[in-house]
């Protein structure tokens, strides 16, 4: 009898759930142990990646640039894949920082974004993505 491999799900998490799962304790730190064990491949593309690094920077964090370096070194950068040449979507979310999000989708065949930006979960889907909150996506891992 063959072994069925579990596909590895392509995803994009969004710029709160990243910053969230790396420098909190809360539910989504469980991400980070998925994500470098290989259970799921988190895309970014440079727009998106530029708004995390960005975020990353905010006083309230209180983060130094060694620090920050140290983050995208370590936890993001080998574990997280980069395309590049995304497709452009426009006007699609209500927020139209967040188009840069469902480019990237499309540019990685991604399976998943998730976001717990509710304006984003009422178009529950785009083309092929699914888009879930942290805690259905979660549910699904573990």
């Amino acid at each position: 009898m063959g072994t069925k491999t579990k596909k590895r799900l392509r995803v994009i998490l969004d710029t709160n759930v990243l910053v969230s799962a790396l420098l909190f304790n809360g539910e989504l730190s469980a991400l980070v142990p998925l994500w470098k064990g290989g259970a799921l491949i988190p895309v970014f593309s440079k727009e998106t990646f530029a708004e995390f690094k960005s975020v990353l920077a905010y006083p309230k964090f209180k983060m130094t640039k060694d620090e920050i370096d140290s983050i995208i070194q370590e936890e993001v950068l080998p574990y997280f894949e980069v395309v590049a040449g995304t497709q452009q979507v426009c006007g699609v979310c209500k927020d139209p920082h967040d188009d840069k999000f469902l480019s990237c989708a499309m540019a990685a065949h991604a399976d998943l974004i998730v976001t717990g930006d509710q304006a984003f979960h009422e178009l529950k889907k785009f083309k092929f993505v699914k888009i879930v909150s942290p805690a259905a996506f979660l549910k699904m891992l573990l």
